[in-house]
């Protein structure tokens, strides 16, 4: 059995690449039955898995080190290629949306193919293909950049991630430091944040208005395959939010003042959840995965299998160490058909919820690694986060084995976070919208933008004097602002989504996870809306379906004495 270490890469050789890929769409276009048609894209899907395979591999172990000098260049190789890659890609769709066979296809493969591939064709042309190059390198110079933060903190030397237990710190002047000092990073180098992040709305509305958009709004919405529905049902989520969900977030934020005993609640206060201190992991990472190991084995066979998969092959890099990038993430490796999980553990709860979050996607992946249509292996963005959200739900009986006396404290601070999260996410999106809408504004209108916004939906907000956050830069911070342009409503839509599973395993755990796990298998066989109807799920667009869900939470946390947490 190979492990992760043994995945060989080898750099393509995108000349001879080509030629294949155009000797098989070649094969393709003249098939003469519809066996032979099916024949062909198999052998298409083939080189395109090996070639996204190559892909992975390079994003993953050039974001585990980028110090890695190889893996760096071979990143640099991939955001010069990546474009010349969308190029055959488009290609191919051209050909299978207007194949002779297309009935047949499209009952054996269903509508979603055909409906991404018109998208992929709308959002690529060759004429702006020195342009596309042109935003993945910025979009890598950011990450870089973020990565190679090495922050000096009470006498030691701390990454991003690595501060992050100092922001729970029982004592508020611990945590006002460890918080200034995070935002001191990014004021120290906010010239090169703007510089990029200007740019990157500059290539991107060039982008839009090269393939024939008003601006790259349109475009976003296309190339993140919004199918099924469009930025006026957006606005109307997000008013939902404003109307229903900040109100009861600024509820809750006194509670938390109350309960922390403060007059008012600072940002750096705001991860600060109990006076008697943060709920967090009894064990080291190592013993972090062994009680998984028994969750996900107590969860179902499905998980059983999954997670002994996972480890057998170790195909997770888990804790925060310098020289590696922000965040977490999970992502497939196509040929092995091996997820693999990325993170930052830190020693704070989120540690859990990253682990049971990105093993949420991963399980999705596995479940349906067989599907046999690359389109199909993860699904659009926002119903990929139903399944990550989700599964840290699925999981909340076993949060004992972690968490031992601070279970409850941990429940009641996960559930609060996730409705608290909601207008920060829709303030993301909106920003976004504004910007793009704008094109031509400077660095401090953006600025500006973001500052109304947060008095808009995150009121409760108080910054204390720190410059750089009052001037309104916090979404700096924000990697999938420059990275994956539009990529954020989408979790507060499956955070709805991820709240029904919650509410439903409550009354019927056996039925929940049935629905849970017949979405996991159809991976991105249909769109956002058919995806959250086949699990029984109502959709978040639909009036009155948040202002519902989240009266459960109310509820329930309404009957938690968090005073006595």
């Amino acid at each position: 059995m190979q492990t992760f270490e043994n995945y060989t890469y080898e750099r393509p050789d995108m000349p001879a690449e080509k030629e294949k890929f155009n000797a098989l769409l070649n094969k393709f276009k003249e098939a003469s039955s519809y066996k032979e048609a099916t024949e062909a894209i198999e052998a298409i899907n083939k080189r395109r898995n090996t070639l996204a395979t190559m892909f992975n591999l390079v994003y993953i172990r050039a974001s585990i080190d980028t110090n890695d000098a190889y893996y760096q260049k071979e990143r640099d190789f991939f955001d010069e290629v990546s474009p010349e890659i969308s190029e055959m890609a488009t290609a191919f769709y051209k050909e299978l949306v207007s194949s002779p066979y297309r009935e047949e296809l499209e009952d054996q493969w269903g509508s979603q193919l055909f409906q991404i591939a018109d998208y992929q064709i709308k959002s690529f042309s060759p004429e702006v293909m020195n342009l596309l190059q042109e935003e993945n390198k910025l979009s890598s110079s950011y990450s870089k950049l973020v990565a190679s933060a090495e922050v000096e903190f009470q006498g030691g030397t701390y990454t991003l991630a690595q501060l992050g237990p100092f922001a729970e710190h029982k004592d508020r002047a611990v945590r006002k430091e460890a918080m200034n000092a995070s935002a001191g990073f990014f004021s120290e180098h906010a010239d090169k944040f703007d510089e990029i992040y200007d740019k990157l709305v500059k290539v991107r509305h060039e982008i839009a208005v090269k393939l024939g958009y008003k601006n790259f709004v349109e475009l976003g919405y296309v190339r993140m395959q919004r199918i099924d529905y469009n930025a006026e049902m957006v606005d109307v989520f997000r008013k939902q939010v404003r109307d229903v969900i900040v109100p009861l977030a600024s509820k809750l934020y006194k509670k938390q003042a109350e309960r922390i005993g403060v007059d008012k609640l600072k940002f750096y206060d705001v991860n600060f959840d109990f006076k008697t201190g943060n709920a967090t992991p009894k064990g080291s990472p190592e013993w972090i995965i062994e009680n998984g190991k028994q969750m996900y084995k107590e969860l179902s066979d499905e998980t059983n299998e999954f997670f002994q998969f996972m480890l057998d092959r170790n195909l997770m890099d888990l804790e925060a160490k310098k020289g590696k990038e922000a965040g977490g993430y999970c992502t497939l490796i196509e040929d092995y058909q091996a997820p693999f999980i990325f993170a930052n553990f830190n020693g704070t709860s989120g540690d859990i919820d990253v682990l049971t979050h990105e093993a949420g996607h991963a399980f999705q992946a596995y479940s349906s690694r067989n599907i046999g249509v690359p389109e199909y292996l993860f699904p659009t963005y926002e119903s990929a986060e139903i399944h990550s959200m989700s599964m840290e739900f699925f999981t909340w009986p076993w949060m004992e084995l972690f968490f031992k006396e601070d279970t409850e404290k941990y429940k009641y601070a996960h559930l609060a976070s996730g409705l608290h999260f909601i207008p920060y996410g829709v303030a993301v999106d909106e920003f976004q919208h504004l910007v793009y809408e704008n094109p031509e504004w400077t660095p401090d209108e953006r600025k500006q933008a973001w500052k109304k916004l947060e008095e808009t939906y995150l009121p409760h907000i108080d910054y204390d004097g720190n410059a750089y956050l009052e001037a309104g830069s916090y979404w700096q911070r924000q990697g999938h602002i420059y990275d994956v342009p539009f990529y954020y409503i989408d979790y507060t839509l499956a955070q709805i989504c991820a709240f029904q599973f919650w509410k439903k395993s409550r009354e019927d755990q056996e039925q929940a996870w049935e629905d849970y796990l017949h979405l996991c298998k159809l991976g991105g066989s249909k769109s956002f809306l058919g995806l959250v109807e086949a699990a029984n799920l109502r959709s978040p667009f639909e009036q009155g379906t948040v202002e519902d869900t989240v009266a459960v939470i109310e509820e329930w946390l309404e009957s938690v004495d968090d005073k006595a947490l």
